[in-house]
């Protein structure tokens, strides 16, 4: 176990995945996002639609268009080639005056987007900042952001509506897991359904608090979520352990490895689409449209490989979806 993380264990000598998961990850001086992270795109760390193809872009571009909202906040923008493309794609998007803002939590991306934008773009740390620039009325999206959030992780017992919860403790320089019955259950749509003995999922707790820590200071606009997900009953179909996973050295890792090596690789679950939604309705948000990456580019597709593959519904195409929700 790395030196850095024990301060955080509990009187147990335990540490919650979901803390595990946001330290691995935004640790100020060992997180994966914010210091270890080289570059978003083909040779990089991971590749994104945005960087596969400048149709996300386009498709972004036209959205953007087709609103009378012209103040613009990208969150987690990677290294910024989908702000670029959108940009670049439409040319009446320099006729609008679009004044674009970026909420960027890593050091190392923003420098990758302020390298690329140059002044065409406000950066900020918190979507709070971001909000005040824009007098509270702005169009939002987002490009696999939730996922990038820490999740609690829960395992099915064979009692109806009891679940243990997954916490970490050391072992020798390891990490081992450890499932205690849960104390409590977050909000989540995920535990209206009736899962198998031993099904583990996940809940995006820590993303339906940052939804409740900012929604309510946007007064006016629409949001476009783009990540890979699905209904509970497609992200877990023939996913007994869960949708958890991580890449280290370009290389996929699942199960236990997910936990090893903190802070020097990335770490992803799918997003739960319901959960989204019911977490927006008490915020005032409305869903407008719900369709996979295949259909909200088709459109702007061209023949070309790259579009072939973002919008092939059997694969990417269908894995990734789009919501898009307005402020009421």
């Amino acid at each position: 176990m790395p030196p850095w993380l024990h301060p955080q264990l509990d009187a147990d000598g335990r540490l919650r995945f979901d803390a595990f998961m946001e330290l691995a990850l935004y640790d100020s001086e060992h997180g994966y996002y914010t210091t270890r992270i080289s570059d978003v795109g083909r040779g990089a760390d991971f590749s994104t639609s945005a960087t596969i193809s400048s149709t996300l872009g386009r498709a972004v571009a036209h959205w953007i268009a087709s609103h009378p909202i012209r103040n613009v906040i990208e969150i987690g923008a990677g290294n910024g080639a989908l702000a670029h493309a959108a940009r670049k794609s439409l040319p009446i998007l320099k006729r609008l005056r679009l004044k674009l803002h970026i909420v960027e939590r890593s050091p190392v991306l923003r420098k990758l987007q302020q390298e690329l934008l140059g002044n065409k773009a406000t950066w900020h740390e918190t979507i709070h900042s971001a909000l005040a620039a824009t007098n509270g009325e702005a169009l939002i999206y987002s490009n696999e952001v939730p996922d990038a959030f820490s999740a609690r992780i829960f395992r099915a017992t064979k009692f109806d509506d009891v679940y243990e919860e997954l916490f970490l403790k050391p072992l020798g320089d390891s990490l081992t897991e450890s499932w205690s019955p849960a104390s409590d259950l977050p909000d989540s749509t995920i535990f209206t359904h009736s899962w198998p003995e031993g099904q583990v999922i996940e809940v995006l707790d820590s993303y339906r608090n940052w939804l409740l820590d900012w929604v309510p200071d946007w007064k006016s606009g629409s949001i476009l979520t783009i990540d890979y997900g699905d209904h509970p009953q497609g992200i877990y179909d023939r996913r007994p352990g869960g949708s958890l996973r991580g890449y280290f050295l370009h290389q996929l890792v699942t199960g236990p490895t997910c936990y090893q090596h903190a802070g020097r690789q990335d770490l992803t679950t799918d997003v739960n689409f319901d959960d989204l939604v019911h977490w927006s309705t008490p915020l005032a948000l409305q869903t407008v449209s719900y369709q996979t990456q295949a259909e909200f580019l088709a459109p702007h597709a061209r023949q070309t490989h790259a579009d072939q593959f973002l919008t092939d519904p059997t694969t990417v195409g269908g894995a990734f979806k789009v919501l898009e929700q307005k402020r009421t």
